[in-house]
């Protein structure tokens, strides 16, 4: 790719302490903001900053416990984002086209590739998700060079092993095939994404569903829910839109879906009930 390099740069405003990242990402954002309303672009990260082979770069906020210390601090993109809608004087926008547009800008670099890729944010439909893992893979050389946290505290990874963590997911649904190293399952899983068809994303759905559920104690209606033709039937009534939600089979996304359906069992149930007479009472049909 033109203009790609053996070596991971992160944006200057990614290092430092969390309250300089903080009041650099806001500045950023609301720079990018400026711009996109005066003519549709992004402007470039004024420096860029080479990690170190083997440094580590924080991934996720829950990690950053040791926020005076200065450090890589990749998660703060987020903080960026939020500022895109805003206005220098304070002025709110639809933030949804703008982060849209940025996501797409950003994503050609190994940074916003890797944010994009490991930060929990909507869509996480199988188009996006392909993109997102698309990207990752065009700049996996140079990602390779630095270590990561993520989640768990004072658990370094690699980059196979970053992704893992946070794309688990995708891969079990996608990729299946274990034995195949990280990098060659993301590949894989990238491309299925990128040509699945309605009935290709159920199966993958159907695939994680289980997952889903066993991570779940709150479900009233587990066994109902279990049932594979109570979830083809559930995913054949969802329209277009609700479907896109679903189709990338992100756990989250299932989770919230399995919801849904758990209270609507709740509802109707509770309906049914209240149609009968109580003990002691008379029934009136």
């Amino acid at each position: 790719m033109p203009g790609q390099t053996s070596s991971l740069r992160l944006p200057s405003f990614l290092h430092g302490t969390f309250r300089s990242v903080q009041q650099k990402t806001r500045r950023e954002g609301l720079r990018c903001s400026e711009q996109h309303r005066k003519d549709g672009t992004f402007p470039e990260p004024q420096h860029l900053l080479e990690v170190p082979p083997g440094e580590v770069v924080l991934a996720h906020e829950v990690v950053d416990i040791q926020r005076e210390r200065p450090a890589w601090r990749l998660y703060m993109v987020s903080n960026l984002m939020g500022h895109l809608s805003e206005t220098s004087s304070g002025e709110g926008l639809n933030p949804f086209p703008m982060r849209n547009d940025y996501e797409t800008h950003v994503r050609e670099t190994a940074w916003g590739s890797l944010f994009f890729a490991t930060t929990y944010l909507h869509p996480m439909s199988a188009e996006r998700m392909a993109q997102r893992l698309q990207a990752v893979l065009r700049f996996w050389e140079p990602l390779q060079g630095a270590r990561y946290l993520f989640k768990k505290l004072g658990a370094t990874h690699t980059l196979e092993e970053l992704m893992a963590a946070a794309c688990g997911w995708a891969l079990d649904a996608w990729s299946p095939e274990k034995e195949a190293s990280v990098q060659v399952r993301l590949e894989k899983a990238a491309e299925r994404m990128a040509r699945a068809s309605r009935d290709d994303c159920i199966e993958a759905i159907l695939r994680q569903m289980s997952r889903a559920i066993s991570s779940e104690r709150d479900l009233k209606h587990r066994q109902v829910l279990a049932d594979p033709t109570f979830q083809r039937e559930g995913l054949a009534t969802l329209d277009p839109v609700s479907f896109e939600r679903v189709s990338g089979a992100c756990t989250a996304e299932l989770l919230a879906l399995l919801f849904d359906w758990d209270d609507k069992m709740g509802v109707h149930q509770a309906f049914t009930f209240s149609r009968w007479p109580q003990p002691g009472c008379p029934r009136h049909d």
